[in-house]
């Protein structure tokens, strides 16, 4: 038969084989890797299998097998942790929880699927072939690679091969002759048919192993009138995770200095500290979980072997655990007597003439069973073909300990201990390097690292060509296509105008490899709400500028990367602007306006000096005169205000910043009719594309509520600012604060549709807001439906947040919660005194303007009137707004 592949080889070609967990995640970042290198690569996968991703450990069924690790745990990117927990509830799980434990069917569809979305990104660079088959012999090739013979007898050439075949099969070499020639043996019981017949029947049942794959065998054949045995040398089962974990610790000092002995006092005294601290032991064991494979290389062959004789077993039932509610099903069977666990061997096995067996263990105990199942632990990779042919071989060699196989870092080692052949592994049979390999947070780590090392030698050489431009003078690490693309995006942020994230999305996909995308993409998601997987979009930007970055993009993830982990983001912006003035994106950010919430402690005079400061690098372009504009009607600096909007209007017409400023321009200087007519034109004309319009409309319909309308204002929130029209935090800011205003100033007639609004808005929004300025508007909306039981959890939420909504969100909330009781003079004395201290929240004047008219109405609905009608005649002096007037000649004096 001939070969699937010619010996030469047209494309760089990797062999992986095993298409199970460990194989199915080397394949996801092979591809994903090569993809954003721009590498070509052909890509084997091998296996019988007829879905990938499944392998022994994903392809059960039954619901009750759940996955070991929390959901928080398994996803398949080390950078990216949340990525199962998103899957799961884009995938029928909406309600899913890092902590939740999937069943593991539903883990091995979630390989499936990322595998799968993986080639479908990597397609023009990576072509994947999936032969479903058996390799059975693997040997070194003349031209340095290897050359792979399958079951079907054809050959595979390649480059390189990754042999993830998981944990060998168990021997059952510990059973008797008899047993294992009985018809009721079951030696393999996850082989699909091999359950049928104790599941036919309600004879008692031996598990010969008592881990997690004991533990999943025990659920499945539990029945009333059964009972279950399970016998291990130690008879020990795994134990629970706890419902709520009682979070994380910090490891003990010491543990790299020490020798074995004083290992094992330093983990017991850290046990016993947390059982102190906690009341439980779980926290120390995670502590260890990223040491233990160092911990593991430094002990020696002896110690490795004394630690394994004296402590494996108790380390393995403590660090691999059953998830909570499968703790709890075997605990209950072990009360009803359906589980029974016996420590000691299998001695003796006699088949009766009906097919039972007649079993005797060590300790003299005898059971009567109609099933006997292996579920004892790996046995040595010599009974797999491919291994054997490399053992016979010389190519590789038994691990320390005679587990798994010899390896340098994942690469096989021969009986000469040199790395010869292009031959890699990972997961179990590195276990005698690396002890711990065996769960998805390991493997996903070896498998990231195989594929750097896979694609090393493939790394393009540096470019000598012009990198092309961003639009302000700044190189791009990307080629012309993809940086037109993002030349749009960067466009449309500055405008303020929709169709940002589109551009940028057509960026990555023409560039994987582009970090700077991908950054922006992760900031519009995270500052903006753009439908962006954040987490996503910033593993990718991360990974991207590791690979190929310049020192400026690598700065510009550093900012996003910082902003989205709430990690003092704000200060790595600044110092961003200041080796980078010329960085537009960085600069929309910094500075506090329509687009982005900007630095949350910036004052206006550091924001003025930072724009002033980076003039220079933009000459007068009408993106830096728009944020200027808006900077000095924040200072109340209206005139030159209207003058630069109109100047960066002039150059460019759809600036929504320059938009922005001058309408704050118009109310603050009371000329609400013109303000309103010529924002309606430009809403109606240039604005049609403005990204957030439902803001431009808010401002309308401030100008008609100043000039006294009800039913303009009315009739502007239900064709403008609507929920339905208008979403998320732009519902709250906008539409939940100009009901409200309208409550205040009598405004409004008949219900409040506030209700519509919370039913618009994340309750994880309400409660639990990002930002001080956010907060802010969440406790109007509250006020508005009068929810003081939500207006009290956002209470609690700010006191244990940041420093602007302990001291500004959380007494501003209990004064709107005195508002709703109706003990009005509490409200109005609590938002008085936090009046000079409101700009602390951010946003404009005219936002925060709402605080004082609710004062205006706590005072009047208090009955202090002068209180009031000096209140107004302060606004008065301001601007001759038509509802103020109206407002004043209502009260005495």
């Amino acid at each position: 038969m001939e070969d699937y592949v010619n010996p030469v080889r047209e494309r760089y070609t990797v062999a992986v084989v095993g298409a199970g967990a460990a194989g199915t995640l080397t394949a996801v970042h092979l591809c994903e890797t090569a993809t954003r290198r721009r590498t070509p690569l052909r890509l084997v996968l091998i296996d019988p299998a007829a879905e990938a991703g499944r392998g022994t450990a994903y392809a059960t069924r039954d619901p009750g097998h759940r996955l070991n690790v929390p959901a928080g745990g398994m996803s398949c990117y080390p950078d990216d942790p949340g990525h199962f927990t998103r899957w799961l509830c884009h995938h029928g799980e909406p309600t899913v929880t890092a902590a939740d434990f999937a069943t593991r069917y539903r883990y091995g569809a979630y390989l499936a699927d990322t595998l799968a979305q993986a080639i479908v990104r990597a397609h023009g660079t990576v072509s994947v072939r999936r032969l479903t088959t058996r390799a059975e012999h693997v040997a070194g090739a003349p031209d340095g690679g290897v050359t792979l013979r399958l079951a079907d007898g054809t050959r595979l050439a390649a480059d390189a091969a990754v042999l993830a075949t998981g944990p060998a099969a168990p021997t059952a070499s510990w059973a008797p002759a008899q047993l294992r020639a009985a018809a009721r043996f079951i030696a393999a019981p996850w082989t699909s048919g091999a359950l049928d017949g104790p599941l036919a029947d309600d004879s008692d049942v031996l598990l010969v192993g008592s881990g997690l794959t004991s533990v999943d065998l025990a659920l499945t054949l539990d029945r009333p009138g059964r009972t279950v045995h399970a016998v291990s040398r130690n008879g020990l089962l795994p134990q629970p995770h706890t419902l709520t974990p009682a979070g994380p610790m910090p490891a003990p000092e010491g543990l790299h200095d020490a020798s074995y002995e004083q290992l094992r006092r330093i983990v017991r005294r850290h046990v016993a500290r947390s059982v102190r601290l906690y009341g439980d032991w779980r926290p120390a064991l995670d502590s260890l979980r990223p040491h233990t494979a160092d911990l593991w290389r430094r002990l020696t062959p002896e110690d490795r072997g004394a630690f394994l004789a004296r402590d494996g077993a108790l380390w393995n039932t403590h660090r691999h655990r059953m998830a909570p509610a499968t703790g709890e099903s075997i605990r209950r069977a072990r009360t009803a007597r359906r589980l029974a666990v016996h420590a000691g061997t299998v001695t003796r096995a006699d088949v009766r003439a009906d097919g039972s067996l007649d079993i005797g263990l060590s300790g003299g105990r005898d059971l009567h069973v109609g099933w006997v199942l292996d579920c004892t632990g790996p046995g040595p990779h010599l009974e797999d073909p491919v291994w054997r042919s490399l053992f016979e071989a010389g190519a590789a060699v038994p691990g320390p300990l005679g587990m798994g196989v010899a390896t340098l870092d994942g690469r096989l080692v021969d009986g000469e201990g040199a790395t010869a052949l292009p031959l890699y592994t990972l997961g179990a049979p590195r276990r005698g390097e690396l002890w711990e390999t065996t769960a998805i947070p390991e493997i996903r780590v070896q498998a990231a690292a195989l594929a750097q090392e896979l694609l090393a030698p493939l790394a393009p050489r540096r470019r000598t060509t012009r990198r092309p431009l961003d639009g302000h003078g700044l190189a791009l690490s990307t080629h012309a296509e993809a940086a037109a693309a993002y030349r749009t995006g960067l466009d449309r942020i500055l405008k303020v105008r929709s169709g940002a994230e589109d551009s940028l999305s057509r960026a990555v996909a023409l560039d994987p490899g582009f970090a700077l995308g991908h950054a922006a993409l992760a900031l519009l998601g995270h500052e903006c709400g753009a439908a962006v997987d954040v987490p996503r979009a910033l593993a990718e930007a991360q990974r991207c500028a590791r690979e190929r970055a310049c020192e400026r993009e690598r700065s510009f993830v550093e900012v996003v990367t910082r902003r989205v982990h709430g990690d003092d983001g704000d200060a790595a912006l600044m110092r961003h602007l200041e080796h980078h003035p010329a960085d537009a994106l960085a600069l929309a950010v910094a500075v506090p306006t329509i687009a982005f919430s900007g630095v949350d402690d910036l004052d206006d005079d550091y924001a003025l000096r930072l724009v002033e400061r980076t003039s220079c690098a933009y000459d007068g372009h009408w993106f830096h005169t728009s944020l200027l504009a808006f900077l000095r009607q924040e200072q109340g600096r209206l005139h030159e205000a209207g003058e630069l909007a109109h100047r960066a209007l002039a150059a460019e017409p759809a600036s929504g910043h320059a938009v922005h400023a001058l309408a704050h321009v118009h109310y603050e200087t009371g000329a609400h009719g013109p303000g309103r007519d010529w924002l309606e034109r430009w809403v109606a004309g240039r604005g049609r594309g403005a990204v957030h319009r439902a803001h431009f409309s808010w401002h309308i319909a401030l100008h008609e509520l100043a000039l006294d309308d009800p039913a303009a204002v009315r009739k502007r929130w239900f064709t403008q600012l609507a929920p339905g029209r208008v979403t998320g935090v732009r519902a709250l800011v906008d539409s939940g604060s100009l009901l409200w205003r309208a409550r205040l100033s009598d405004s409004w007639r008949g219900d409040l549709p506030v209700a519509d609004i919370l039913d618009a808005v994340e309750a994880e929004i309400l409660e639990r807001p990002a930002t001080a300025f956010t907060a802010l508007h969440c406790a109007i909306t509250l006020t508005a439906v009068g929810d003081l039981a939500a207006l009290r959890r956002l209470r609690d939420h700010a006191a244990a947040a940041d420093e602007v909504q302990r001291e500004v969100i959380a007494p501003l909330c209990e004064a709107f919660a005195a508002l709703v009781e109706e003990r009005f003079r509490d409200a109005a004395r609590g938002l008085d005194a936090l009046l000079p201290v409101l700009r602390r929240v951010g946003g404009s004047a005219a936002q925060r303007e709402v605080v004082e008219e609710t004062l205006l109405y706590a005072l009047t609905a208090d009955g202090r009137c002068e209180a009031a009608a000096r209140l107004l005649d302060a606004r008065l002096e301001r601007t001759q707004a038509p509802r103020d007037r109206r407002m004043r000649a209502g009260l005495p004096g």
